[in-house]
């Protein structure tokens, strides 16, 4: 099983912030009993640390910390894309966030991000759980589109609990052994099981059909999308299964 952790990353992090009173700082720390549970916080709140930009060492100039969140401005990060990614890659994985997305925004998280000079953007090769304002779109949206799908390819459930742009949403995503789930503020939205027949035709027949490497590989990075809008992210942590 791959796991690949940043360990001097992690180690910090948890040094930063296992000894942290919850009451005092509710986010971006964890407690005794997750940490027992083998979480790993990927955001301490306070520096950028254990993430890159994709395809590059650095980290773009549209993503900042402010008030113990990761912020994405919504402006152009570079020549590609403006998309993050961590540093550690991961195969079966279950991750949690909380998220908040401006008006009309449109973002999304990936998983299993491979880089490479052929990609110019996440999304080419890894798995979206979408995160959009449903209700603040100015566009008709297709279900597949909506917060909580599994982008171009599996639409989320009609009677989801989404808070408005500006409010906080918490969201997780489990990947086992192809086996995969959406939760969006405490209900599952979407379930599905990757390279099963059905996965395989709704992949060479959809959006994917033009993205021969899209869901190859079953491990890599896990990123958070430049989408041109404003969205801020905090409390993120994984645990492999």
């Amino acid at each position: 099983m791959k796991f690949t952790l940043a360990f001097p990353a992690v180690l910090s992090i948890l040094l930063l912030t296992s000894g942290q009173n919850p009451k005092s700082n509710p986010h971006n720390s964890l407690s005794k009993k997750e940490i027992k549970q083998g979480w790993h916080l990927l955001f301490d709140g306070n520096t950028m640390e254990g993430w890159k930009g994709y395809n590059s060492d650095k980290m773009f100039s549209c993503w900042s910390v402010s008030n113990g969140e990761l912020v994405c401005l919504g402006e152009g990060g570079s020549v590609t894309s403006g998309d993050i990614i961590t540093v550690s890659e991961f195969d079966n994985f279950e991750l949690s966030l909380e998220w908040s997305i401006s008006h009309a925004g449109n973002s999304g998280i990936f998983y299993h991000v491979l880089e490479g000079q052929k990609y110019h953007a996440a999304y080419e090769t890894a798995p979206e759980y979408q995160l959009i304002d449903d209700a603040g779109w100015p566009g008709k949206l297709a279900d597949w589109q909506k917060t909580g799908a599994d982008y171009a390819m599996t639409n989320t459930i009609k009677d989801k609990k989404l808070m408005p742009a500006g409010e906080w949403n918490t969201s997780r995503i489990i990947y086992n052994k192809g086996h995969v789930e959406h939760w969006l503020n405490g209900i599952k939205v979407v379930e599905f099981q990757a390279y099963s027949p059905e996965w395989e035709k709704l992949k060479s027949s959809g959006k994917w059909k033009d993205y021969p490497d899209y869901a190859i590989s079953k491990t890599g990075h896990i990123g958070l999308q430049n989408h041109g809008s404003g969205v801020k992210f905090r409390d993120i942590k994984v645990r492999k299964l």
